[in-house]
């Protein structure tokens, strides 16, 4: 089995792919801001690292096999963070490097999608071996994009805009077995099983969650709203997930979680 570290390790996807490659019996470390905390656990091992600082990374990333970059943040830090991580990677010797991007970064133009873009051609161009996976919103955003929404009675939805959301569980699965490979440069884009329109996913979380709210259409202006209803964001193709938003938001409301 090899050694991976994962960055972003206690996030939304980082903890996913972490648990699959425990499971899959690899030896994991974790970096994040916030290292994981509680029950010591067999061959888990946490860092706290500040990747745009990288101090400490040259000590994470002793004997690793392969890196899983997952620590990103829309508000930005995302290319600052990837320089210094490319530099230990190829100062350390690691010999795999798998970074998770998203559908459309190179033709939807938001400022977050052009960052996301920029890392990949860094990546590319780094000389360290590398694999770049683009996959569709994961299921757990659009939960948080309707719940930051439904604080106000009214609701706007964008109009002519779908989406393909992925369930985060799947993804972890496909990058903890790429990471178990050798380099494979851009691999098969991947996006859930269902392509839907906004008001569809809008409407399927308020009722999971028992909320009412008033649904306002809006028409989303510029070339990023035209982009979107190109369905630019969209890679029916590559309709490989399985598990639908209905399913994910059920599982939830078994759980007891809120909405």
């Amino acid at each position: 089995m090899a050694r991976i570290l994962v960055t972003g390790g206690t996030g939304t996807l980082g903890r996913p792919l972490v648990e699959r490659l425990l499971g899959d019996g690899h030896e994991v470390r974790s970096v994040s801001r916030r290292p994981h905390t509680g029950t010591e656990r067999p061959r888990l091992r946490s860092y706290a690292v500040d990747l745009r600082e990288g101090t400490g990374l040259d000590v994470a990333l002793a004997d690793v096999d392969a890196v899983v970059h997952c620590a990103s943040t829309p508000s930005g830090g995302d290319l600052e963070a990837a320089r210094p991580l490319l530099d230990a990677v190829a100062a350390a010797g690691v010999p795999h490097l798998v970074y998770i991007s998203i559908v459309g970064v190179d033709r939807v133009p938001l400022g977050y999608y052009r960052t996301k873009h920029a890392v990949e051609r860094l990546i590319e161009d780094s000389g360290v071996g590398w694999t770049v996976l683009r996959t569709t919103q994961f299921h757990d955003l659009v939960l948080q994009m309707v719940k930051a929404g439904a604080r106000s009675p009214v609701v706007p939805v964008p109009t002519g805009i779908r989406m393909q959301p992925v369930e985060v569980r799947e993804v972890a699965a496909r990058l903890a077995g790429l990471a178990a490979r050798e380099p494979a440069g851009r691999v098969a884009d991947m996006g859930g099983p269902e392509v839907l329109e906004a008001r569809e996913l809008v409407r399927a979380t308020l009722d999971a969650g028992g909320r009412r709210r008033l649904l306002v259409p809006v028409r989303v202006p510029g070339k990023v709203g035209a982009a979107l209803r190109r369905g630019e964001n969209l890679t029916p193709e590559h309709a490989v997930g399985v598990r639908t938003y209905a399913e994910f938001l059920a599982e939830r409301a078994g759980g007891g979680t809120s909405h």
